[in-house]
């Protein structure tokens, strides 16, 4: 990987197509490759008996549709393995987000092996490499963005 990792952003006035389009960025078939629309469709198809077709699932995904019947939605999330309540409610699907989100940080090759060697340091160790990161990560915004 070249150290870049997909950010699940979702905000509380986040749409059903982010909190989809979320799902497939960061949940990833076991080759690490993003599920096709396809695969997603068929095995909703499974799971609901009803219609559910790819190209539903991508307008659903692009916000070109929306409205999905509470079965799709419960199928969707049954395949990427959240709770249904991810599609539903505001606050719950944010804190399932940030939870998305270190899933999504930890394929990063480079992010796991800086977890997995802090976890035989200190608290305090732990909240010296915490303060540097986010003075890097600060020092970074500032730069990409122009700042001081």
């Amino acid at each position: 990987m070249t150290g870049e990792t997909d950010s699940v952003s979702t905000p509380l006035e986040s749409t059903l197509a982010d909190r989809i389009d979320a799902l497939f960025r960061v949940v990833r078939r076991p080759d690490r490759e993003q599920y096709s629309h396809e695969e997603v469709a068929r095995a909703c198809r499974e799971a609901t008996g009803e219609s559910f077709s790819a190209t539903y699932l991508w307008q659903l995904r692009t916000g070109r549709r929306g409205n999905p019947t509470k079965r799709h939605l419960e199928a969707l999330a049954q395949f990427f393995d959240v709770p249904v309540v991810y599609f539903f409610d505001d606050e719950q699907g944010a804190v399932i987000a940030k939870e998305l989100e270190l899933l999504g940080a930890l394929r990063d090759a480079e992010v796991r092996s800086v977890a997995l060697r802090a976890v035989n340091l200190s608290p305090e160790g732990v909240g010296t490499i915490s303060d540097m990161i986010d003075v890097i990560a600060r020092r970074e915004s500032e730069a990409g963005s122009g700042g001081p």
